[in-house]
């Protein structure tokens, strides 16, 4: 039967298929030039320009901020500083330099970029998922720059699977919990309208938040709350035209419900 250690050579190291396809192009040296080590750097740009760009056009046809470029910026410029903390450094600096420390230094700012996609309003979060594939995106670059390319490739494909096939089940789960904000005039009315329309629709009002906003378009407030049916099947766009109607309301956003 196989066993790991089977794949680990005598001085302890594992050994894994990425690694021998590295070794091979390492040593390939015709007339006495490296080709083999710009073919593995090519090797490791395009494969994380393709597998970043599979997570960025998910994100961009689903309209987020963070699209296509982004992720593959990310994707590349990890894959880059990894491929530079490998061979761009001279020999001289001796056999001891540690190839990783680049990489916890990619982790550390690409949280900054993605904390940067969170947008926190009223008492609802956007943008968590965006985040979390511009830091996978990351993820792949180094495991492209590192010459992991099996993994980087079996990494896409299960984050390709939770944001498309999982995301179905997701909908499914919450379209009885969809969060909706309301824009509407100012009205001294305009919760007990609300509540009334909801006890209508079977429906109870969850963390509720209003905002007052004043801009070029005038005084309005805001609304924000998750409307959570009791009822087996639910209509809810029918309740949120009666919302808009009762309220009188400038705008009405829906999130987490596909109609």
């Amino acid at each position: 039967m196989y066993s790991v250690l089977d794949s680990v050579g005598t001085d302890g190291i594992l050994i894994t298929f990425d690694q021998k396809l590295a070794e091979l192009l390492n040593n390939w040296e015709p007339n006495g030039w490296p080709v083999g080590n710009l073919i593995l750097v090519l090797i490791a740009l395009v494969l994380s320009v393709v597998l970043c760009g599979l997570v960025g056009i998910e994100r961009e046809l689903r309209g987020r901020s963070a699209g296509l470029r982004t992720h593959l910026l990310v994707g590349v410029g990890s894959c880059l500083i990894m491929i530079i903390s490998i061979y761009g450094f001279p020999a001289m600096f001796g056999e001891k330099r540690d190839v990783a420390r680049l990489a916890a230094q990619i982790i550390t700012g690409v949280g900054f970029l993605g904390a940067g996609a969170i947008i926190h309003h009223n008492s609802g979060i956007k943008g968590l998922t965006t985040a979390g594939t511009i830091w996978v995106a990351m993820a792949i670059g180094i495991a492209c720059g590192s010459l992991n390319f099996i993994l980087a490739v079996a990494a896409t494909l299960i984050i390709m699977f939770v944001l498309v096939t999982i995301r179905k089940f997701e909908v499914r789960i919450n379209h009885k919990k969809p969060y909706i904000v309301i824009s509407a005039p100012m009205s001294d009315s305009l919760l007990e309208k609300i509540i009334l329309v909801s006890k209508e629709y079977e429906c109870s009002v969850q963390g509720l938040a209003s905002e007052v906003i004043e801009d070029e378009k005038g005084r309005r407030v805001e609304v924000s709350f998750q409307a959570v049916f009791t009822c087996a099947k639910p209509n809810i766009s029918e309740y949120v035209a009666k919302l808009e109607k009762e309220t009188n309301a400038i705008n009405v956003q829906l999130f987490g419900h596909k109609a």
